[in-house]
């Protein structure tokens, strides 16, 4: 895989691998012969809508935060059972944690090939990555699943350049392609500092990091799910780094999940997630254009 590297970012991957897959998918009937092909102006035709289930979820779970319960693991693989989401934004895991919660994602979606994706954050002190208590990496994840594992999922991740520096804890962001019909990605911003330097940091995902990728890997619709540590209608305002058009819902708190225009929302509420972390989960259902070309998710 062909290394990608942008000037504005540091520390930044690009993973042409997929992280996480799944089993081989179980065998299927043999497919009835192939119609003809229709007309181009039959309506059957028509490129149709995809309808994606997203989940946004702050697990709280680095042994180490106030907010640390314990439980937050077992709460999240009881939500990702019962809501079944096609796409899962994690933040403030270890890495064991997607690992784990990959098993649960694909006992949701059996026969499926599951990608999952982590990026660590940084520690400014080491120069390596943030740990937790039990001492494994600690960052940001993402699950979905593939409708091929060939070619495989891209994965881009990095450091934000724009960092609280009373902070040690630099934060990161992570985007992963599906199936070239959606880019879904997720960022922890920074909590101190004001929140002028998570606002910072938003800007520069959403004005620069993002389109730098659509511009060099080629357009995709695309969400972007996280704890952004900003609110709508305070000082500083999410809405403020919201790209015009942009579509955005919240948890009535710091988690938001966004997209460009050609995904629309639907159905958004919050799970409870019973005292197990200081965050409910956001779920929100994605309706992506089916005119644009490119393959889509199954």
């Amino acid at each position: 895989m062909a290394a990608r590297s942008y000037r504005f970012l540091r520390r930044t991957v690009v993973v042409g691998c997929l992280i996480a897959a799944a089993a081989l998918p179980a065998a299927r009937p043999a497919a009835p012969p192939a119609a003809p092909p229709a007309a181009p102006s039959d309506p059957a035709v028509a490129p149709q809508p995809t309808v994606l289930r997203m989940l946004q979820m702050n697990l709280c779970n680095s042994g180490r935060a106030g907010c640390y319960t314990g439980r937050a693991m077992a709460r999240a693989a009881e939500v990702i059972t019962a809501q079944a989401p096609d796409v899962v934004t994690l933040n403030e895991i270890c890495a064991g944690n997607l690992t784990a919660l990959r098993r649960v994602f694909q006992a949701v979606h059996p026969g499926r090939t599951v990608v999952g994706a982590f990026q660590a954050a940084g520690d400014r002190p080491s120069g390596d990555d943030t740990r937790c208590s039990n001492g494994q990496r600690f960052g940001i994840g993402l699950l979905t699943h593939v409708q091929t594992p060939s070619p495989p999922a891209r994965v881009y991740a990095g450091t934000h350049p724009t960092q609280d520096l009373a902070d040690p804890e630099e934060r990161a962001w992570l985007c992963v392609d599906v199936d070239g019909a959606l880019l879904a990605c997720t960022t922890h911003l920074s909590a101190t500092g004001g929140y002028r330097v998570a606002l910072a940091q938003c800007d520069h995902l959403l004005g620069t990091i993002l389109p730098t990728i659509s511009r060099d890997a080629g357009y995709e619709p695309t969400v972007l799910g996280g704890d952004l540590n900003l609110l709508a209608g305070h000082d500083p305002d999410v809405r403020s780094c919201t790209p015009r058009g942009h579509q955005r819902v919240d948890d009535g708190g710091l988690q938001h999940i966004m997209a460009t225009p050609d995904i629309k929302f639907c159905c958004r509420r919050t799970v409870p997630m019973n005292g197990a972390t200081d965050h409910p989960g956001l779920l929100v259902t994605l309706t992506i254009d089916g005119s644009r070309p490119g393959r889509r998710p199954a």
